[in-house]
């Protein structure tokens, strides 16, 4: 598929979809596949006399509408329902006892909550779960009770997953996660000091949602200010506070949901892409500057995924962040904006027509209570991040090194920083992935901690390349 062809629209409707379905949902994200009511069934497997048992006690601890399947080399898979959330269990024939929980990533508000129906095949750690697996560690996945922000329904869901792991003979927990899945697993070490023995997060929202959703909010009112009527502005609702542009289709539309989101996705992409197109003609005219003020305004780098991504994620995102909240978590009421390549007057007005909002003092203390660090964990947790992130910014793994730093908490944190990856875009572009590492790295991590635990010794410097 030539970027040459075709018309200037649908060239920019190849793009968006590039970024959109390749960068924005990457490695250990939580990409889902099935649904939420577990119908399948392995026909053809027989489960073995102890995994009868195991499916026993299950189904006497309160799973239901369990269905095996048969894993590599004589193991099993479980889907079933937990207290009417679906979970998979993946059981190895050689299990140690050890079992990890994994928080899944962030997915657009307006979805059903899923897990993997096979997670060794489909791998949404990147590479770690064959690891596991081979390694005779279970694993478990816990769906949400909402998609969009679900950082306290995947915590409490893994706990309740936990206890049925443990009654099926777990003997020891790590928690392990990416992206959004890195606050599930904050909220998992520090809210349940006791259940867990290590814990890993890859390009985690570490620090907490807080930061993130400022950068997110304040890119958006510098993107929508600086592009004022030109084209590249962007679609809807230009109110911060508010999506922009609905996630569920409308009565009477007909179209599938995940349809209609990425169809939303792409309106959201495509003037941020022609932006960068016109950049590209031109590095020393007024879009290329543009670009270089709103990434700085927003914390991310000056690139289109990493404009593309957090962009999409506010406009689409953000009725849904103020229901979980219960009000508005952020303002910027006095806070003074300084774009870079602006003189004085250039900044004073800059700051006098930047949208202002004032954040809800009940919203603030929700988001403290789940999704900020606090630091004072107890148990070895690793952190890697890319230097570059499209979406969770290198930001978030420092604040949570000066977070543990000043909880005097230093021993228990071992933080990698790896560099970034990038991907050809259509038209000469490339964009920085999210949470783009090799299953080398993802693997690398977890064995630092795991090793940590068991003997210890806290990994060193070269332990995640």
């Amino acid at each position: 598929m030539a970027f040459s062809s075709g018309t200037g629209s649908e060239r920019m409707m190849r793009i968006a979809a590039a970024l959109s379905l390749t960068v924005l949902a990457t490695a250990m994200t939580g990409a889902q596949s099935a649904p939420t009511s577990v119908s399948f069934q392995d026909a053809a497997f027989v489960p073995s006399t102890a995994q009868a048992a195991l499916l026993a006690r299950a189904r006497a601890a309160g799973a239901t509408e369990l269905a095996p399947s048969a894993g590599p080399d004589g193991g099993m898979i479980v889907n079933g329902n937990l207290a009417g959330r679906a979970f998979v269990l993946t059981l190895p024939p050689n299990w140690t006892g050890e079992m990890v929980l994994f928080g899944q990533g962030y997915s657009l508000p307006g979805g059903t909550p899923t897990v993997p129906r096979d997670p060794i095949a489909q791998d949404p750690g990147g590479g770690l779960f064959k690891h596991l697996y081979a390694e005779g560690v279970a694993s478990g996945i816990a769906a949400f009770d909402k998609t969009g922000i679900a950082t306290e329904s995947g915590a409490r869901n893994s706990i309740r997953l936990r206890a049925l792991a443990q009654q099926l003979g777990a003997t020891r927990f790590y928690a392990v996660g990416g992206s959004m899945g890195g606050s599930i697993v904050m909220a998992l070490i520090e809210r349940y000091p006791r259940k867990f023995s290590g814990a890993v997060s890859m390009c985690g929202v570490t620090e907490g949602w807080l930061p993130l959703f400022q950068q997110l909010v304040d890119m958006r009112g510098a993107y929508n200010l600086l592009t004022e009527g030109t084209p590249y502005a962007l679609p809807g609702d230009k109110d911060v506070t508010r999506s922009a542009l609905p996630v569920v289709p409308p009565a009477g539309d007909a179209t599938p949901g995940d349809a209609f989101r990425e169809a939303q996705k792409m309106k959201v992409l495509m003037p941020i892409l022609a932006l960068f197109q016109a950049a590209k003609a031109n590095p020393d005219g007024a879009e290329a500057r543009i670009i270089r003020q709103v990434a700085a305004v927003g914390g991310f780098a000056p690139d289109p995924a990493a404009l593309g991504a957090p962009l999409y994620s506010a406009l689409l995102g953000m009725d849904d962040i103020v229901a979980t909240m219960g009000g508005l978590p952020i303002g910027n009421i006095g806070k003074d904006y300084a774009p870079p390549e602006m003189n004085a007057a250039e900044q004073a007005d800059f700051n006098r027509r930047m949208q202002r909002y004032s954040a809800n003092p009940k919203a603030v203390a929700y988001a403290r209570r789940w999704h900020q660090a606090t630091g004072r964990f107890r148990v070895p947790l690793v952190t890697v991040h890319q230097t570059i992130d499209a979406l969770v910014p290198f930001a978030q793994s420092e604040g949570l090194g000066r977070v543990v730093a000043r909880a005097g908490n230093g021993a228990r944190l071992a933080q990698y920083a790896v560099p970034p990856t990038r991907f050809p875009l259509p038209g000469g572009l490339e964009g920085y992935t999210h949470c783009g590492f090799s299953p080398e790295q993802n693997i690398a991590a977890f064995e630092a901690m795991r090793n940590w635990v068991n003997t210890g010794r806290k990994p060193g410097p070269e332990a995640v390349q």
